[in-house]
């Protein structure tokens, strides 16, 4: 088939630094292309990928020119798959909303895949001026805020099995991964790891507007040493990173629609440690490859567990349910169904 995927601008795809939306859909390119499949990728010009690159922006806005204007540079996005949908079989969208009125006039089926939270004012607005458009969600309880919306598959996120080797030793270390942002727990992480006396090693980008937050809330108990801002990883850095913690701590307080640093610390072999919010329950399986908790007081239990958990049954887990290979076959069949049936599997 002649795909046509379309990426948000605000990184490049693959990201640079931090950036999940843009890796999972640099993953699924690869996948679909060794699938036989003809991918364009319309990205941003610093990208780097296996498909046809369809450069709409030279560079990915949080590390371009600052000031340049995003919605000038979506415009540009939505003209050329505009000019060109009639070149492709079906259309993949990871924009949200914004290409809907294009898309749904081209005559040309395409789908898009929610990769945030949907519990947001308006959206159900939205949903009713598209009714027949196809949407995929990342797990099932990103659906709930809303239910009518013309769901026609949850395709959990994957990485390539080969992207982090994984460790079958324990760790010496609790890890953090993520944005510092209240909603993300790196306060309660930090209360848990000094409750159990275990150093804690915090990966993360501090974004623009959590400035205050950070200085507020999180640098005073950052020594240096129990507790370690590592600032943000890349891939290189992220496997031994992940593969070298006891656990990961995900305490999360929000709707978490995937949550994919769970996954990548699964392929590195290590166990998840997160609260009962949002996904978590569809992606950790308790006991197996984590514990789900409820609260620090329960996490606190779950690290002194943490160690008898298998880590090479957690990585074979990963890969028999978070690989990125049975991803694309997932989004394979359904650009199939949607071609099949003229773009409509409402």
């Amino acid at each position: 088939m002649r795909i046509a995927q379309l990426a948000p601008l605000a990184e490049s795809v693959p990201p640079k630094l931090y950036g999940g939306t843009e890796r999972v859909i640099a993953w699924l390119v690869d996948e679909l292309i060794d699938l036989g499949h003809d991918v364009t990728l319309f990205a941003s010009g610093d990208s780097s990928t296996k498909a046809k690159l369809h450069p709409v922006w030279p560079r990915a806005l949080r590390l371009g020119r600052r000031g340049a204007d995003p919605n000038a540079a979506c415009a540009l996005l939505i003209e050329a798959i505009a000019e060109r949908a009639r070149d492709f079989d079906v259309i993949h969208s990871h924009i949200v909303w914004l290409p809907l009125p294009v898309l749904r006039r081209t005559g040309v089926p395409f789908l898009t895949t929610m990769h945030g939270r949907l519990d947001l004012p308006g959206l159900a607005d939205v949903i009713g001026a598209f009714p027949e458009a196809p949407f995929v969600s990342i797990s099932d309880n990103q659906r709930r805020p809303l239910p009518d919306a013309n769901w026609i598959a949850t395709i959990p996120h994957g990485l390539p099995k080969d992207q982090f080797r994984p460790s079958f030793e324990s760790g010496s270390y609790l890890a953090f991964l993520g944005r510092l942002t209240a909603e993300k727990g790196p306060e309660d992480a930090i209360r848990i790891a000094r409750a159990v006396g275990m150093p804690l090693r915090i990966a993360a980008k501090i974004p623009r507007a959590e400035t205050a937050y950070f200085k507020k809330k999180l640098e005073p108990e950052i020594d240096g040493k129990e507790i370690k801002l590592v600032g943000e990883v890349d891939e290189a850095r992220k496997e031994p990173f992940l593969a070298g913690a006891a656990a990961l701590l995900f305490p999360i307080d929000w709707p978490e629609p995937f949550g994919l640093v769970m996954i990548e610390a699964m392929a590195c072999g290590t166990p998840v440690i997160a609260y009962r919010s949002g996904s978590v329950p569809e992606v950790v399986e308790d006991g197996v490859t984590g514990f789900i908790v409820n609260g620090e007081e329960q996490a606190i239990e779950a690290v002194g567990k943490a160690g008898l958990l298998d880590r090479s049954r957690i990585r074979a887990r990963f890969e028999e349910r978070f690989a990125a290979d049975r991803m694309a076959r997932r989004y394979e069949e359904s650009y199939r169904e949607l071609v099949a049936r003229g773009g409509c599997l409402a």
